[in-house]
């Protein structure tokens, strides 16, 4: 598959993930494009594959984005390059109404001289207290024209995580749609009807799957049933051996493998050794071990990184090609950029090098070394 393109600058590696498959051979890149694929090996034994991208990033390195300042978005997203993550979208936990805004602002200005960051997501205010998880429920809401309004309209809100039982919310999925804002089913006690109502309006994901939202049960089958069943929505999974059984990850990934996708749900603790309590959104929260939790042992995000989350998902006996593309084609492709999602020559030069044990090795951003091991 080489393009037979000159004076590019070598990965060297022995092979690349490209449209879905093993590529031998090392890669190259053209400024910031992939340049070729396929060329002789470098007899590294390392593996190309796009950048990693996480959807749903609360905070890293000890930045809480919805509090954070521009230096601190930066010192995030060149935290989150050592374990591979090339594009991501910071993300609010339900905020007092008067902190959106403020901290809307931040990101904007953020945005641009922060390599890879995508967006807002909004993760609430228009949540169900039944399945707050985390979430202060003083700062829940009802889904009013006004509140949806200004949100939706905001230029730097990209996505919304939202219960669809909810007043106003089913309302609201069909605004931010309008407003090209990407929707998605959490923190809910819905039904399976309610949460088919949902993807018909438009809602697209579902939040962290199964946690925080209504079960799965033989009769009941409630919002993963729905979304299992329903080609239209991809599915978020935190691997991170907390949120889900090693068993639900397998049948997830057999029953709808190509629409899974990896994410984090971070919180600033992740990628610090950092023991004992730190915050997320003004709420405390304990770290135990490798666990996020509330006083009362409600999960609190998760200290996850992606590389991570990939290794686990392979530990678990899924193969390593489906793995990866849970990590880059697939959130690529929900989140609108399909020119991040593979190694296809031409496509942007967001490229991580992993080792044979799937351990980050390189990153670039944009063809541009942005961390070296």
């Amino acid at each position: 598959m080489a393009s037979h393109l000159s004076n590019c600058p070598r990965l060297g590696v022995d092979a690349a993930l490209v449209a879905g498959r093993i590529v031998e051979g090392d890669a190259s890149t053209a400024g910031e494009r992939i340049g070729e694929v396929g060329l002789p090996k470098d007899g590294s034994g390392c593996l190309a594959v796009a950048g990693y991208v996480d959807h749903q990033v609360n905070g890293f390195s000890g930045v809480d984005f919805a509090f954070a300042d521009v230096k601190g978005y930066q010192r995030a997203a060149s935290a989150m390059a050592a374990t591979g993550v090339t594009t991501f979208q910071p993300t609010f936990v339900s905020l007092p109404w008067e902190a959106y805004e403020p901290a809307l602002a931040v990101a904007g200005e953020a945005s641009a001289g922060t390599p890879g960051m995508v967006g807002v997501h909004l993760e609430g205010p228009f949540l169900s207290p039944a399945k707050k998880g985390a979430h202060d429920p003083a700062n829940l809401r009802e889904a009013t024209p006004d509140l949806v309004r200004s949100l939706a309209s905001h230029p730097h809100v990209s996505w919304v995580t939202v219960a669809p039982e909810v007043p106003g919310v089913m309302e609201a999925i069909e605004v931010f749609v309008r407003a090209g804002v990407g929707v998605s089913i959490g923190h809910s006690n819905a039904s399976a009807e309610v949460a088919r109502a949902a993807i018909d309006a438009g809602a697209v994901a579902v939040t962290h799957l199964f946690n925080a939202q209504s079960g799965l049960h033989h009769r009941r089958p409630g919002i993963p049933g729905a979304a299992l069943d329903d080609d239209r929505v991809s599915l978020a999974l935190i691997v991170d051996g907390h949120h889900l059984a090693p068993e639900i990850v397998r049948l997830v990934f057999k029953v709808a493998g190509h629409r899974a996708f990896l994410t984090t749900d971070a919180i600033p603790a992740a990628g610090l050794s950092l023991p004992g309590r730190t915050e997320l959104g003004g709420s405390r929260i304990r770290i135990s071990g490798d666990r996020a939790h509330l006083e009362d042992g409600t999960l609190a995000g998760s200290i996850l990184t992606v590389d991570r989350a990939v290794r686990n998902v392979v530990d678990l006996g899924i193969p390593a090609v489906s793995a990866l593309r849970a990590a880059t084609e697939t959130p690529a492709r929900l989140m609108g950029l399909p020119s991040l999602a593979d190694m296809r020559p031409g496509s942007v030069a967001d490229i991580v090098v992993l080792d044979a044990d799937y351990r980050v090795v390189r990153t670039l951003r944009g063809g541009r070394e942005v961390f070296h091991r």
